[in-house]
């Protein structure tokens, strides 16, 4: 593995506390004088949170994604968590001599150190929570080793690169003919270099990442091999990356590094890098999409300090600037496929499909003073009311003509299950729309429907009672969309818990319309004869 000079980090207080003395050994790492924060955090809204310790740069994000990777429901301390498998990683590796002596071991440890607190990169939950039947894996962070030039560091992503190879080789012990090392974030990347997902010049950027990741991975595999004895050959024939980029020196380095490899006089593995699909070590790292996957916009949906859901610019639009809109807007399905086709020649399996995945909201930070003005969306509104005391937030996305196209529903107080239903039924709403159904069906289904929260309607001018959100939401829709003012609120018994309704606004109990006074023989006449 070449030498590699990781920044030094400033001295200030020790980590000395009783519940640090195990960590004593630390003194003098990177761990060392690094100031923590204690938060409390949760993996999601609906678990109980947990004290967790990390960094004071990091932000409530990190701490949530600690919270769901570290194994129990106690404290969480990050460097007491990390170094639960960095030490016994480098311990091993002098026991299988891929770590030749306690420099290079000292080395090894810092260097996991480094990228982890740069998040630029960390191993897969199987190493964090030292599960035996996990595979292990290893993430790179690719928004990390953007350059303040505006350009991409391929020599500390190189050297990245063949550390995470040796870790991994370590922790399978020396006997996977396959590692899985890939990257995240590849259009968190393209946005800090200002290039559309879909573009050409972004697909040659992204070729030249995954050649990149390739040739240092089987550069490192062979530099293995000289020392533990090679198992498999070099590849006679490799794909040729990409002869230029918009970004300065990333092709050559490329082209250097497949050369490197190919070079080697044979290699400790048959395959070495895979893209996987994210779980929450790419959210400690701050990658906000995985592997390859397009960004699914410019803003994300969090909680405000007072538990109201709020709409942020994302990390990427903020590298984006300006251009954030036109750079994130979630692109065709033909544009992932293109990105596929232009990076899968490096890979060494398949990379998953893109999922459209939601993240929970969390407590938002306060907005850096630089962050750009971001328009929520296109075009559209947002309503926030409260019904039956229940916080409820209402946006539409609208098409050109003012016309919603997309509806979504936010819920802060409900059960996990309760606003996976909602999202799934407004999903199905906004599908609909875009298909070309009117509103006015939706609205006559849904208007007056009845079940909890039920009750006074709080932050709404017009609509002062409403049977179910439900209820609120399409009547609000159709005042405002369809111009209706004849759906009055409904009377303050309708809104009880136990509220039945008219007989008139009741579903028939039975699919056959029965006469008043039916006969024998007409009920015989009614029924079928089955089996």
């Amino acid at each position: 593995m070449p030498d590699v000079e990781y920044p030094k980090m400033r001295l200030a207080r020790p980590l000395a506390s009783p519940q640090d003395a195990a960590m004593s050994q630390l003194r003098g790492t990177l761990w060392d004088g690094i100031p923590l924060q204690r938060v409390r955090a949760a993996p999601d809204p609906d678990s109980p949170s947990r004290a967790v310790a990390l960094p004071v740069a990091w932000d409530e994000e990190e701490a949530a994604a600690l919270a769901a990777i570290a194994p129990g429901s106690g404290p969480v301390v990050l460097p007491r968590l990390a170094e639960a498998w960095i030490t016994p990683l480098a311990e091993r590796g002098r026991q299988l001599r891929i770590l030749a002596d306690a420099t290079e071991a000292r080395a090894f440890t810092e260097g996991l150190r480094a990228l982890l607190l740069s998040r630029r990169g960390a191993p897969g939950l199987a190493l964090w929570r030292q599960e035996a039947k996990g595979t292990p894996r290893f993430v790179l962070n690719l928004p990390a080793f953007l350059s303040p030039d505006g350009g991409f560091d391929t020599e500390a992503y190189a050297a990245a690169v063949a550390l995470a190879v040796r870790a991994l080789d370590i922790a399978t012990g020396a006997k996977a003919h396959r590692l899985v090392l890939g990257f995240a974030d590849l259009a968190g990347l393209l946005a800090g270099l200002r290039l559309a997902y879909g573009s050409a010049e972004g697909r040659a950027v992204g070729a030249a990442i995954a050649a990149l990741t390739r040739g240092a991975a089987e550069a490192e595999s062979g530099r293995l091999a000289d020392r533990m004895g090679a198992r498999e050959p070099v590849a006679l024939l490799a794909p040729a990356p990409p002869g230029e980029t918009p970004v300065p020196g990333l092709a050559a380095a490329a082209r250097a590094a497949l050369d490197a490899a190919a070079g080697c006089a044979g290699l400790r593995h048959r395959a070495l890098v895979a893209l996987s699909a994210p779980d929450a070590v790419e959210q400690l790292l701050g990658a906000e999409s995985g592997g390859l996957a397009p960004a699914a916009g410019p803003s994300r949906l969090t909680l405000d300090r007072d538990g109201w859901v709020a709409e942020l610019p994302t990390r990427a639009a903020l590298r984006a600037g300006a251009a954030a809109e036109r750079l994130l807007a979630p692109p065709p399905h033909a544009a992932w496929l293109a990105m596929t086709q232009a990076i899968s020649p490096f890979l060494h399996a398949a990379p998953p499909m893109p999922a459209a995945e939601a993240a929970p909201a969390r407590p938002a930070a306060p907005a850096p003073a630089r962050a750009p003005a971001l328009p929520l969306r296109p075009s559209g509104a947002v309503w926030k009311v409260t019904v039956g005391g229940h916080r409820v937030v209402l946006r539409t996305t609208e098409d050109p003509q003012g016309q919603p196209v997309e509806i979504a529903i936010a819920l802060t107080k409900e059960g996990a299950a309760y606003r996976s239903l909602m999202d799934a039924m407004m999903q199905s709403v906004s599908i609909a729309l875009a298909a070309g159904l009117p509103l006015a069906a939706f609205v006559d289904a849904h208007a007056y429907t009845r079940f909890g929260p039920a009750g006074a309607v709080e932050g709404d001018p017009v609509i002062q009672r409403a049977t179910s959100v439900l209820d609120w939401a399409f009547r609000k829709l159709a005042r405002e969309y369809l111009g209706r003012l004849d759906l009055p609120d409904p009377e303050e018994a309708d809104c009880a818990p136990d509220a039945v309704g008219r007989a008139a606004e009741q579903a028939p109990l039975l699919p056959l319309d029965l006469p008043e006074t039916p006969s024998p023989r007409a009920r015989r006449k009614q029924l079928r004869l089955v089996g």
